[in-house]
């Protein structure tokens, strides 16, 4: 029965750090890191624009998502945080199926402003970078080191349905440890949030 238990254990552990079909796996390389993407003050954004000696923070997320509303504080804070280590940031809004609706541009702008959003708010059209990340809810983080390999994927915290609860920042262990050249001592969390709306 013991052998039983540490087998499923075992197992447990190997999924929970194993990426989904589809999904960016660990170490993967930076995807379309040339791919122009548009800000909502107007400019145009790659990947590589946006990096900096310490690597870059990619986030998939929206100003609809009720998860994202309540993560907010701890969101901009730990994408602050990532930006004075020189890591950039560069936010993507992926939701297609609402661009009509709350997640139009005019939102998206009076959103980055009411946030005062530091970092480029950009339109992911027709959920491309969604589709090549394997990206499946907003909130969702992706951290790469400065060889612009995937070195941290998952939550902002270890607990994004209470952040006032959370008792480890997970993005910014992971900043910390990318930043003294360590390796990163949890590379995947469950990233918890609102489906991110492709067009059907």
């Amino acid at each position: 029965m013991k052998k039983i238990l540490v087998s499923c254990a075992a197992i447990a552990a190997m999924m929970a750090f194993t990426a989904l079909p589809g999904e960016l796996s660990i170490g993967s390389s930076l995807p379309s890191p040339d791919l122009k993407m548009k800000d909502v003050s107007g400019k145009q954004f790659s990947f590589n624009d946006v990096k900096k000696k310490n690597g870059l923070l990619v986030v998939f997320s929206c100003n609809t998502c009720p998860w994202v509303i309540k993560n907010q504080q701890v969101a901009i804070q730990g994408f602050s945080y990532a930006a004075s280590k020189e890591i950039g940031v560069i936010v993507l809004n992926s939701n297609e199926g609402s661009r009509d609706a709350g997640d139009s541009k005019n939102a998206m702008l009076a959103y980055a402003k009411e946030q005062n959003y530091q970092w480029p708010y950009v339109m992911d059209d027709n959920s491309k970078m969604a589709d090549a990340f394997g990206a499946r809810v907003t909130p969702e983080c992706y951290l790469f080191d400065k060889n612009m390999k995937l070195v941290y994927h998952g939550a902002i915290t270890d607990n994004p349905k209470t952040p006032s609860e959370s008792t480890r920042d997970h993005l910014k262990v992971a900043v910390d440890e990318v930043v003294n050249g360590k390796s990163v001592s949890m590379t995947t969390s469950k990233a918890m949030g609102c489906t991110i709306k492709r067009k059907s």
